[in-house]
């Protein structure tokens, strides 16, 4: 099987899909945060307000590729993004619960339990945006 061929085919996988969006996103958020970050040193708290800002557009970049390139879907784009922020609070909120609880009761070291919290959050995301966000009756 030609290399051409073999891409084709591993790329019809949604799942493939999701977790390509989401890695390129990650190091896209990652990108503008460290801009922003040193667009704004000089402010107090600038780097909150770097976060903020990455976050937001990461937030819509990441909501646009995989309504168009994971799921492939059309219309309902308010609900839509609505339930995908919805879901991705969840993710948020877990992450915030879990690091600490993992950190300071387990005595794990924060990338690793970051790592395990990742796992989960990604699996969560992906399950909550085909069932939730981007799902679809029979009639669309």
């Amino acid at each position: 099987m030609k290399l051409e061929e073999l891409m084709k085919k591993f790329l019809r996988d949604e799942r493939v899909r999701f977790l390509a969006v989401g890695g390129f996103n990650t190091v896209f958020g990652f990108v503008l945060f460290a801009l922003f970050e040193r667009l704004l040193k000089n402010l107090s708290g600038g780097y909150m307000y770097a976060l903020v800002i990455a976050q937001v557009i990461s937030l819509f970049v990441a909501y646009w590729m995989h309504r168009t390139l994971t799921f492939k879907v059309k219309g309902h784009f308010w609900r839509d993004l609505f339930r995908f922020t919805m879901v991705n609070a969840v993710g948020y909120g877990i992450n915030l619960v879990a690091l600490p609880l993992f950190v300071n009761l387990l005595h794990m070291e924060p990338l690793i339990a970051q790592f395990i919290i990742l796992l989960v959050t990604t699996v969560i995301s992906y399950v909550g945006h085909k069932m939730f966000s981007f799902r679809r009756n029979q009639n669309g």
